[in-house]
C-alpha cells in the first residue's frame, strides 16, 4: 500500500561506491575476492587507449569552445552552473536510467537512501486533502516526533518561524531535518482540536529507517504458525545485520528449530551489493560464490563470496518477490534460486543485472554511472533491457526471446537469463482498482483514518464494519475526485473511431448505453470497490495506533502468496521436489 567495502578505491573526498538497485556498495567488502580478468596485449592495449585518449581531448575541446562562447556572447546572462548540470544530464540520458550526475545539494539525499538515515524528526509529511497545508502523516516508532506526541493528522502551521501555509512537501521537510542535536519549533494545530493551536520543540536526531520493519510468524492455510517471516524493505547499510538478528529472534522462539523462513522482498528496489552477499551467507556454507560483477574496465571484474558461518544453513527457505524486486534483491533470490536453496514464490521480478559506482567530478557532485554487469552462481545475467542497442527512434527494448538463454542451477534444474527472476512458483499479482488507487492518492482515507483513531483504539482483530464505511461514505458526500476509468477512455476512442470511419450512426445508441452504465459514479464505485475500500481504511487506522509494524502484521492475515509459502515449507516433499526437480519457465 505504501507506499561497499572497497574493492576499488578511487581518489576521491568520500570512498568510491559499487551500487545494485541505485543505492551503494562502499567499496572494501571482505566478502569480495578479485577475479582475474581477460585482456588484450599490453601493446594493443595502449594503441586503443591512445586513440580514446585522443578522441576524449578533442571532443572536450570541443565542448570547452562551446560553452564559452556561449557565456561570453550569448545575448542573455547565463548561468554556467546551471549549463553545465543541464549538459552533464543531456549527456548522460542517452545511456541508461541509472547513470546520472548528482550535483552537491543532492548528496544528502542520496546519503539518506544509501543508509536509511538523515538527521530530523522522524515523521513523514503529507499535503492535506485540500492542497492547502502541510501534515504529519505518520511518525516512526520511537523517533522525537513520537516522544514530543506529534500524531498523524496534526497540521503544522510554521517550522522555526517559516510560515507552512501554501508549501509542498518538500519545502517543509528540508526546514525539519538539520543537524543532530538542534532545536526545531513547529507551531501545530493538533487533529483532536482544530481550534487551538501550540508550539512544540522538538530536539532533532540522527534518524535511522529500519530496513527490517517487522518480523513474525505467518500462519498456513490450517491455522499452525511456525513459519518464520522476515519484511525487508531496502539493502541499506547494515540491513544484513538486522536480517541476523530477526531470524536469531525466530530461532529463539522456537527452540533455534524453525519449520521454515519467508525472506519477503516484493517491492525492495535494491541497495548495496555487499549487503545482499552478507543475507545469501545466512543460509549458505562459508566462501559461496553468491555474485560476480564484470565491466568494460578489469579492475570492476569481481566475485563476491559469503564469509562466516551460516546461521540458519538447513531451514527451509522461501522467498517472495514481485515486478517491483530489483536489483539487490534479484541477487539475493537469483543466488538461493541458483544454489537450490530457496523456493522463490511470486511474479517475475525486475530484471535490473547492472552495477554503478559513482566518481567525483568536481565541486563537491558525483557522476553515478553503470561500470559493470552482475552474473549470478549459475551464470546468468537477469538484465531484462538492452540499453547498449537502441532503435532508430532512441527507445530500447528487452531481451527478445530468441536470445534468452537456459542455465542450470547447481542441482541441474533449468533456469533462463534475459530478464529478472523467473519464480519457481508463480502467484497473481494482487492489484487495487484505479478508483480505490485515486482514493488513497486524494488523502480522503488518511483523514478519515485520522479522525477516527483520536476517538477509538482499535484491537489488531479490528475491521471496518458496516456503521463504519456508512460514516465514510457520508464524509466522501461532498469530496471532488477526478476519475476516469481506462474503459471510459476506451469508449472515448471507440466514437472518434466511429466517426471517421462512418459508424457513429449506427452505433451511437449501443454506446450511449455503454456510457450509460460505465459512468463516473462516486457513490456506485464506493458500493462495487468496498471490500478493497475497507481494506485500506482499516490498514490507515491500526497504523495510527501500531505504527508500520503493527499495519505490515495485519495485512499479513490477509496475504495470499505468504500463506501459500507457508503451506509448500510445511510441506517437506513438496518442499524438497520443487527445490530438486522443478525448471522454471522461460517467461
Amino acid at each position: 500500500m505504501r507506499r561497499t567495502t572497497p574493492i576499488i578505491v578511487f581518489r576521491s573526498i568520500l570512498p568510491a561506491v559499487l551500487l545494485a538497485g541505485g543505492l551503494c556498495l562502499p567499496a572494501t567488502d571482505a566478502a569480495a575476492r578479485k577475479r582475474p580478468a581477460a585482456g588484450k596485449t599490453a601493446d594493443s592495449s595502449a594503441v586503443v587507449s591512445q586513440r580514446r585518449d585522443l578522441e576524449i581531448g578533442r571532443s572536450m575541446e570541443t565542448f570547452f569552445n562551446i560553452f564559452r562562447e556561449v557565456n561570453l556572447y550569448y545575448v542573455d546572462t547565463t548561468s554556467p552552473a546551471q549549463m553545465v548540470k543541464e549538459a552533464g544530464n543531456a549527456m548522460l540520458e542517452g545511456l541508461d536510467p541509472y547513470t546520472e550526475y548528482l550535483p552537491a545539494e543532492e548528496m544528502a539525499d542520496f546519503e539518506t537512501m544509501t543508509t536509511g538515515k538523515y538527521a530530523g524528526l522522524g515523521a513523514l509529511i503529507r499535503k492535506s486533502s485540500d492542497g492547502k497545508w502541510i501534515e504529519v502523516a505518520e511518525p516512526y516508532r520511537g523517533t522525537p516526533s513520537d516522544k514530543a506526541g506529534l500524531r498523524a493528522g496534526d497540521r503544522i502551521l510554521s517550522v522555526d518561524g517559516t510560515d507552512m501555509s501554501g508549501r509542498d512537501v518538500a519545502f517543509a521537510s528540508d526546514r525539519m531535518k538539520g543537524k543532530a542535536g538542534t532545536v526545531a519549533t513547529l507551531v501545530i494545530r493538533p487533529i483532536a482540536d482544530t481550534t487551538t493551536t501550540k508550539t512544540v520543540a522538538v530536539k532533532r536526531e540522527r534518524i535511522s529507517v529500519p530496513a527490517v520493519p517487522y518480523y513474525g510468524w505467518v500462519k498456513d492455510s490450517s491455522g499452525r504458525d511456525s513459519v518464520g517471516y522476515i519484511r525487508l524493505n531496502s539493502f541499506t547499510e547494515n540491513c544484513a545485520a538486522e536480517v541476523r538478528e530477526a531470524l536469531t529472534s525466530l530461532q529463539r522462539q522456537r527452540g533455534d528449530a524453525l519449520a521454515g523462513l519467508i525472506l519477503d522482498l516484493r517491492d525492495n528496489t535494491g541497495g548495496i551489493l555487499g549487503e545482499a552477499v552478507k543475507i545469501a551467507g545466512l543460509f549458505t556454507p562459508r566462501n559461496t560464490t553468491v555474485v560476480t560483477t564484470r565491466g568494460r574496465v578489469p579492475e570492476m571484474n569481481s566475485t563476491y563470496r559469503t564469509i562466516g558461518e551460516p546461521i540458519a544453513p538447513n531451514v527451509p527457505l522461501a522467498i517472495l518477490i514481485n515486478s517491483a524486486s530489483a536489483s539487490a534483491s534479484e541477487i539475493v533470490a537469483g543466488s538461493l534460486q541458483d544454489l537450490d536453496r530457496a523456493v522463490i514464490i511470486g511474479q517475475r521480478s525486475f530484471g535490473k543485472g547492472l552495477v554503478q559506482s559513482t566518481r567525483p567530478v568536481g565541486e563537491n557532485g558525483y557522476v553515478k554511472l553503470t561500470t559493470a554487469k552482475y552474473y549470478i552462481p549459475s551464470g546468468r545475467c537477469i538484465q531484462a533491457v538492452d540499453y547498449s542497442h537502441r532503435n532508430e527512434d532512441g527507445s530500447v527494448g528487452a531481451v527478445p526471446d530468441s536470445l534468452i538463454r537456459p542455465f542450470r542451477t547447481a542441482g541441474g534444474r533449468t533456469v533462463y537469463d534475459g530478464g529478472g527472476i523467473v519464480p519457481d512458483v508463480k502467484t497473481d499479482a494482487e492489484y487495487f482498482s484505479k478508483f480505490t488507487v485515486i482514493l488513497l492518492g486524494s488523502g480522503y482515507i488518511d483523514d478519515f483514518a485520522n479522525r477516527y483513531a483520536v476517538s477509538r483504539t482499535p484491537d489488531k482483530g479490528f475491521a471496518i464494519d458496516d456503521s463504519t464505511y456508512a460514516d465514510f461514505c457520508r464524509m466522501m458526500a461532498d469530496k471532488p475526485i477526478a476519475f476516469e476509468s481506462g474503459t471510459e477512455r476506451l469508449l472515448a476512442q471507440l466514437r472518434r473511431t466511429a466517426e471517421r470511419e462512418k459508424y457513429s450512426e449506427r452505433i451511437s445508441g449501443e454506446l450511449d448505453a455503454i456510457a450509460e452504465k460505465i459512468k463516473d459514479d462516486k457513490e456506485a464505485e464506493l458500493r462495487a470497490f468496498a471490500p478493497e475500500i475497507r481494506e485500506v481504511l482499516a490498514d490507515a487506522v491500526i497504523t495510527r495506533w501500531y505504527y508500520d509494524a503493527g499495519r505490515l502484521e495485519y495485512m499479513l492475515r490477509r496475504d495470499k502468496t505468504a500463506r501459500r509459502a507457508a503451506d509448500i515449507l510445511l510441506d517437506k516433499s513438496e518442499y524438497t521436489r520443487i527445490v530438486t526437480t522443478r525448471d522454471t519457465d522461460k517467461k
